[in-house]
């Protein structure tokens, strides 16, 4: 045996084991109080910022916009930043947030100025502070605290949420815990459909339409959804069972990924739930318009009435939701969602 010239082999195949290696990146906070917001740059570069405009402009601070690790925006403009070629349905749907339908009778999800508030109760989510902005090596944390009041203005949930940024290679993950604490005696998120975190994407990645749509709230508003040019769109969802399409809407699973691309950059937008919230595995309220939501509290109507959950909390008590986002620049296989899925279970954070 050649020792001489197994060493070789296998120094050449360390280094390049070793060139694989794809370390955490720096992640930096920046407070911008005037702009109201917080920038979270990865590796030097922009990927988006926690932003508070106040209810004259968005009725909850969002994520937004959201950058792949190539400066892509996945995030539609509108109604914000228009971009040509755009829907301009559901002005509701900005960046990333979390809310639900729901909440005491009032309807925080499709809140803004383009409902009519005489017609319906609204409720708002108001950006209360600041609690801490970490910048690291390998990842950033912010926590945020928001009040969750009535049309009336009565407060009903206090928000507390962390924020943790991390990114490796052209991969970049948000993980977002959110503590919701009842104020009054009782505080009651029946089963509906409009929940509960959700990003709404960017035209290229919806998938591709061949009729107009019509979808209506718990109200009776209805929206429609128009059939619009299909060049260059992409997007295609697929959940931790293996379903695809549209069809991934009302059914339950540990994670569904949406990919698609925009121009040439191959792109994966991947939800994960977490086994410690409600109502794990949730149901999927996952549209080919654009909208990508994880609702764990909407089991009836997701489910066509086979389950109930009607959840509710006491006054003090709490619940706490857990995802984790993963942005990437590849189509990711069901093999590494899965092992993020299993990764992101065991963090307590």
């Amino acid at each position: 045996m050649n020792f001489k010239n197994t060493n070789k082999i296998i120094a050449t195949l360390s280094l390049a084991a070793m060139a694989t290696i794809v370390h955490a990146q720096k992640v930096d906070l920046v407070r911008n109080d005037k702009e109201s917001k917080v920038e979270v740059k990865i590796d030097g570069k922009p990927f988006t910022s926690y932003f508070y405009p106040g209810e004259k402009v968005l009725k909850k601070a969002v994520l937004y916009p959201i950058q792949t690790g190539r400066g892509t925006v996945i995030t539609r403009g509108w109604p914000l930043d228009p971009r040509p070629g755009e829907r301009v349905d559901h002005p509701h749907h900005v960046g990333i947030w979390l809310n639900y339908e729901d909440v005491n009778g009032n309807d925080y999800w499709n809140n803004s100025d383009a409902v009519d508030h005489a017609k319906r109760a609204y409720g708002t989510i108001i950006h209360t502070g600041i609690t801490s902005v970490k910048s690291g090596k390998e990842r950033g944390e912010l926590k945020v605290t928001a009040d969750w009041v009535d049309k009336s203005g009565t407060l009903t949930l206090k928000e507390t949420t962390t924020y943790v940024f991390s990114g490796k290679g052209d991969t970049r993950i948000i993980d977002r815990s959110t503590t919701l604490t009842a104020v009054l005696e009782e505080v009651a998120m029946p089963d509906i459909k409009d929940g509960m975190y959700a990003i709404r994407v960017a035209r290229e990645l919806e998938l591709p339409s061949n009729k107009p749509e019509i979808f209506t709230d718990a109200a009776g508003i209805a929206t429609k959804v128009p059939v619009m040019n299909n060049e260059g769109i992409s997007g295609n969802y697929r959940n931790s069972n293996g379903i695809e399409g549209e069809a991934v809407w009302g059914k339950r699973a540990i994670w569904c990924n949406l990919t698609g691309k925009m121009k040439d950059e191959n792109i994966s937008v991947a939800i994960i739930d977490h086994p410690k919230n409600v109502g794990y595995p949730a149901y999927w309220h996952a549209r080919g318009y654009g909208l990508f939501a994880v609702n764990p509290l909407g089991m009836k109507a997701l489910s066509d009435g086979k389950e109930t959950l009607n959840f509710k909390l006491k006054k003090g008590e709490s619940t706490t939701f857990r995802y984790r986002m993963v942005i990437a620049s590849e189509h990711l296989k069901d093999a590494a969602l899965n092992e993020m899925a299993a990764a992101y279970a065991k963090t307590n954070y």
